[in-house]
């Protein structure tokens, strides 16, 4: 797989994008459009999907400080981006809504193994269990964006990818 240098600023600014929304939506607990934007990504972008996301991760160590919390984000988006890959040959807007609220449910659970390792069962059991309304919430609130946002920023994220393929073919 070549990489451009097209690419890389392409992937760059999808990760700055991820950040921005991050950012914007802060005040509201658990309610992110992070999980869309890295499947949409992954949908669109396959393998060079991992460039945006992994952007974002770095970025966010950079602002808030590269603690155990952060240990998280290295694995929890390449978990959604694999789960994308693997069912990336669907396109049910259904399927997606499914995967994104189960991704929500499950991701206090994905996002206490650090704790395992830093505490003890104990202690990531504890984490998880009194996050879970806030996981019932990033359920709910995955599954309601992915159902409104999926086309529209699909369509959008496909244009784009159309519009780089033009500008490397005309090279």
């Amino acid at each position: 797989m070549r990489v451009s240098v097209y690419d890389l600023v392409i992937q760059a600014l999808l990760g700055a994008v991820l950040l921005a929304v991050q950012a914007a939506l802060a005040p509201i607990p658990n309610i992110e459009l992070i999980s869309l934007l890295c499947l949409v990504y992954t949908l669109v972008y396959g393998k060079k999907a991992l460039a945006a996301i992994y952007v974002f991760v770095f970025l966010e160590g950079l602002i808030y400080g590269f603690g155990l919390w952060w240990i998280m984000y290295l694995y929890v988006w390449a978990i959604l981006w694999g789960v994308g890959m693997l069912l990336r040959r669907y396109d049910s807007l259904i399927l997606w809504c499914l995967v994104l609220g189960l991704y929500g449910l499950c991701f206090g659970a994905l996002c206490a193994i650090p704790y395992l390792f830093a505490g003890g069962p104990g202690a990531a059991l504890s984490w998880w269990i009194s996050g879970i309304p806030f996981d019932i919430l990033h359920c709910l609130g995955n599954a309601v964006s992915a159902l409104v946002l999926y086309k529209p920023l699909y369509y959008l994220m496909r244009k784009l990818a159309v519009f780089q393929n033009r500008r490397e073919r005309l090279r």
